[in-house]
């Protein structure tokens, strides 16, 4: 499954695991970020049950909060991960793993090529950190039909 995203630099890694360690305290334990009350997520396009072609755009909302890059420090911020094809959510404690879209340069769409069949897109926001917020701020998940 090919799944077209921009990838993160060398640089922009090595950033980004200094801000995941930063997240950790002096016992290991994540801190999360309080969200939003009312923060909400979703998935503007395609809808849920459409059919699209192998290659389309996925475009993310959020209401109630803002839309960041990673570590970037913002109160009521976040940035966008897409969960493709997952059964369930990642574990909410931990920064999120290589296996889920990382958009950690705010973006708000994407363009993903994905086999036909049927597939599931999902949103979870995750925080400055990359971890989920407190409580997690996640979309419903929808289906589409790739032709």
């Amino acid at each position: 499954m090919k799944k077209n995203v921009s990838r993160l630099s060398p640089m922009a890694l090595l950033i980004a695991a200094g801000l995941t360690l930063g997240a950790l305290n002096a016992f290991g334990a994540v801190e999360r970020t309080p969200a939003p009350e009312g923060a909400r997520a979703y998935i503007i396009t395609p809808e849920d049950g459409a059919t699209v072609p192998q290659t389309f755009v996925v475009r993310f909302g959020l209401s109630g909060m803002g839309v960041a890059p990673a570590g970037a420090d913002l109160p009521k911020t976040g940035h966008h991960h897409l969960l493709v094809d997952m059964d369930s959510l990642p574990p909410l404690d931990q920064p999120m793993s290589a296996d889920i879209l990382h958009f950690g340069g705010g973006q708000t769409e994407t363009e993903i090529t994905l086999p036909p069949g049927e597939h599931t897109l999902q949103i979870i926001l995750g925080d400055k950190n990359h971890i989920p917020h407190d409580p997690p701020i996640v979309s419903d998940r929808i289906t589409v039909t790739v032709e």
